[in-house]
């Protein structure tokens, strides 16, 4: 049984299909890319999953069951946890307590007391290297910093399931790296990633089997390898990225 899995996953608004007959499936354990140009349908698909937005047809499925239609707040307690394109943290509190909300909201618990919202928000600020910036305001951060808020404020709802929206973009070359370092340590503590990136580097290096989207239909799926390798991905895509000088 996979972990996630999508069948003919659609969504569309008004006229204009986003997402066409998707289907997906991410197993336990794997590092799922996610890649196409601008506007292929990419963060639709994560709102989809995440329940932001309702599929206009398809199911989506976690651990076998069905939560398509179920509300944000119960897809998060399931396990499921995301970060977004555009950073979204609370810049006139601290970091810590921007990072406990994720555990206070997100946990599959009825209720966690403030004092294990702290210890879960720590050990979150731990793993992503952010602990000695714990009372610093969310608003004096640099947008790295902020990103990797947003990553621990995910980490601290416990999930299982991660969804990256864009995690490397706007950082350095060093930034990329060390965002690099954090989804493979993320791994290894059991967590299933979904990667949306433009950073074809580390989207090549890091995933174990891509997906690539172009107006809203999946038109290639494999091992990195063999993407970059495809005819059509290297048309409506990659060509596109070696043009720009990516």
């Amino acid at each position: 049984m996979h972990l996630l899995e999508g069948e003919g996953v659609s969504r569309n608004f008004g006229g204009l299909l986003a997402v066409s007959e998707v289907d997906f499936y991410v197993d336990e354990g794997e590092i799922l890319g996610l890649i196409g140009p601008n506007g292929a349908g990419k963060t639709t698909l994560f709102n989809l999953i995440s329940a932001a937005l309702k599929p206009s047809a398809g199911r989506i499925r976690y651990k076998g069951v069905d939560i398509t239609g179920l509300p944000p707040f119960r897809i998060c307690r399931l396990g499921v946890a995301r970060t977004f394109q555009t950073v979204k943290v609370f810049g006139d509190s601290t970091v810590l307590k921007n990072v406990m909300v994720g555990s206070l909201f997100g946990t599959g618990k009825k209720r966690v007391k403030t004092a294990e919202a702290e210890r879960n928000a720590e050990q979150a600020l731990e793993l992503v290297g952010m602990f000695d910036l714990r009372d610093t305001l969310a608003g004096d951060l640099t947008l790295a910093q902020q990103k990797r808020l947003e990553l621990a404020r995910a980490l601290a709802t416990g999930p299982e399931l991660l969804l990256l929206d864009e995690l490397m973009a706007g950082l350095t070359p060093t930034e990329v790296s060390e965002a690099m370092n954090d989804v493979a340590e993320i791994r290894k503590r059991g967590i299933t990633i979904v990667m949306i990136e433009h950073v074809m580097q580390a989207m090549m290096s890091i995933s174990d089997r891509i997906i690539v989207l172009d107006h809203g239909r999946k038109i290639a799926e494999g091992t990195p390898a063999e993407v970059a390798a495809n005819p059509r991905v290297i048309e409506v895509y990659l060509g596109e990225e070696c043009d720009a000088g990516d």
